[in-house]
């Protein structure tokens, strides 16, 4: 068989030349004209009426001894075209249809094309069972597989156009540049993605959580302290999801192995941008993804704007404007630690103030204040940021969170050497943050003479403005703290409604609940004697200090939350 040698027949038509099905003249002639094509020989063969797809498919299954089947008669729904990389599908034409096992049953229509079944095992790590198909209605299939997600898509975007140069970008690393334009240059992904984002804005979300499962991906939003459900866009495209936040957050879009931290930027307008701070996660089923909203503004509302009540406010105030000394903000994650932070700082951020702050990453950026991203990898730690800072004529430093001992000892040395000093800790209140210093190993003598206030904190759903009066027990408001005095019938506790504007929940918004403890001498004395964070917190408490649930009893006189919210948030 002499074939021309500038073009490679494929095994399937080397047997139907071999089983007179053909001749090589009309094999050579077939090939060429499609050559660069997956499936280009048998479209071909049956558009010249040589063969028909079906009795090509019929002469495949045969020969080769593979199934038969009519791709045409399956559900959509059913095939599991997410089990490979859709690029593997584009680039071979298949079409994985089934998976039982550690066994996926794959369609095709040239089951001679070995790589396109190695290059199939090798990425999903199955082993292959090929079906012969015919090579249109195969086609019909992906097209139609394409499709769905695309129109699921547009069903959740609401055919929205967007601004393509909304997101600010820069491209992939030149590893994966040229492979990953095609995986996320997909406008209908483009547009969804930044329908998420401006809707969860909109909302006064604080996360998105891009999550991948077995059978399906969804997508949630925090709002308020709240995970809910906002979408489930089809599972075949989280690989593309993935990707496009990958590209715009300026991470590695070949690595899936690994956690990846990154940035983007959303620009809304000339004067309005927000930022998010991006996290992605290996799972079983692929990459998680979140993504914290940075939003600048939340730092310019003031004080008045976080629901300090008029004497913890006065104390807060009367703290960040003395010369030195070191402020505690505590609480848990997510309890608005930073809002509370960026706050002072805006309010410290004058002409005539040196402001660093040493930040795992910076959230929020504030002009006018020094910020240094800690890079651990790179040796730039907590602690050597500060010994920089103080060679850089500082007045003001802000320690993004105290881990070690060493960071807070030079923190300490800062604050009794003419520095103010702002840092976080996690702790429950505030009297066991002394507590969590000294368990560090910092001296008693070095807290006592350092530490000015201590703010501890937590966030409690705001009721929305359909709330109503609800009668509560009087012996249940005793036992969650209410005085008889307090109970004096001036006033009556709200609870949630549900209304369009909260979406049913009853809530909009967060208020702060604060316990704003000034380090007094009679504190100091104690701290000094190695007293405890009972001894600690009685003598606030002496000293006029309410503690969190006191704080937050308030917030339920005032119709600013519910009783419900304040017993979950705050510690008996």
């Amino acid at each position: 068989m002499a074939a021309n040698p500038q073009i490679a027949l494929t095994g399937l038509a080397r047997a139907l030349i071999q089983q007179n099905r053909l001749t090589e003249a009309d094999a050579v002639a077939c090939t060429a004209e499609q050559q660069n094509k997956a499936n280009g020989f048998i479209l071909e063969t049956a558009r010249r009426g040589l063969l028909s797809e079906r009795d090509i498919a019929r002469f495949a299954a045969d020969t080769f001894g593979h199934p038969l089947l009519d791709i045409s008669a399956l559900e959509p729904g059913n095939i599991v075209s997410d089990a490979i990389d859709r690029k593997l599908i584009g680039k071979h034409h298949v079409l994985p249809i089934a998976k039982r096992g550690n066994r996926l049953t794959v369609a095709l229509a040239d089951p001679t094309n070995l790589r396109a079944l190695d290059e199939i095992r090798f990425q999903s790590g199955l082993s292959v069972d090929p079906v012969v198909v015919e090579a249109s209605k195969l086609q019909s299939a992906i097209d139609k597989q394409g499709e769905s997600a695309k129109e699921s898509l547009e069903a959740l975007t609401g055919g929205d156009e967007f601004d393509m140069d909304m997101l600010e970008q820069e491209a992939p690393s030149e590893a994966a540049a040229d492979d990953a334009q095609a995986e996320v240059d997909d406008a209908p992904v483009v547009r969804f993605i930044q329908k998420v984002l401006i809707d969860a804005i909109n909302e006064g979300a604080s996360d998105i959580h891009f999550e991948p499962y077995e059978k399906y991906y969804r997508i949630r939003v925090r709002t308020d302290g709240t995970l809910r459900e906002i979408a489930q866009p089809p599972l075949v495209l989280r690989e593309k999801i993935a990707a496009r936040i990958k590209v715009i957050s300026r991470l590695d879009i070949s690595e899936k192995r690994v956690p990846q931290d990154g940035r983007m930027k959303l620009v809304l307008s000339k004067n309005k941008a927000i930022d998010f701070r991006v996290s992605t996660l290996p799972t079983l089923h692929g990459e998680k993804i979140v993504m914290r909203i940075l939003d600048p503004s939340s730092a310019m509302l003031g004080v008045d704007a976080l629901g300090y009540d008029p004497e913890q406010k006065a104390a807060l105030l009367e703290a960040i404007e003395r010369p030195y000394g070191m402020i505690l903000v505590t609480g848990p994650t997510g309890s608005g630690k930073t809002v509370s932070l960026y706050t002072c700082l805006n309010i410290l951020n004058k002409a005539g103030v040196n402001i660093s702050t040493a930040e795992d990453p910076a959230e929020i950026n504030l002009p006018g204040i020094n910020q240094v991203n800690v890079n651990e990898k790179a040796g730039l730690t907590f602690s050597s940021a500060l010994r920089a800072f103080l060679r850089q004529d500082p007045d003001v430093i802000m320690v993004g969170e105290i881990r070690d001992l060493e960071t807070s000892e030079i923190a300490i040395k800062a604050a009794q050497t003419g520095h103010l000093v702002l840092s976080t800790l996690h702790t429950n209140d505030a009297p066991t943050t002394l507590e969590r210093l000294r368990n560090m190993g910092v001296a008693p003598f070095n807290i006592a003479s350092s530490v000015i206030l201590i703010t501890a904190q937590r966030l409690a759903r705001r009721l929305c403005s359909c709330k109503q009066p609800v009668d509560i027990p009087h012996d249940v408001l005793i036992e969650a703290g209410f005085t008889e005095a307090d109970l004096d019938g001036s006033w009556k506790p709200y609870g949630p409604v549900g209304c369009d504007k909260c979406k049913g929940s009853g809530y909009k918004g967060r208020v702060g609940i604060y316990q704003v403890m000034p380090i007094t001498e009679d504190i100091a004395r104690i701290i000094m004697n190695n007293g405890n964070s009972i001894e600690i917190a009685a003598q606030a408490e002496l000293d006029g200090v309410m503690d969190l649930r006191r704080s937050g009893l308030r917030k339920v006189k005032a119709g600013m939350t519910s009783l419900t919210e304040v017993l979950a948030t705050t510690n008996e």
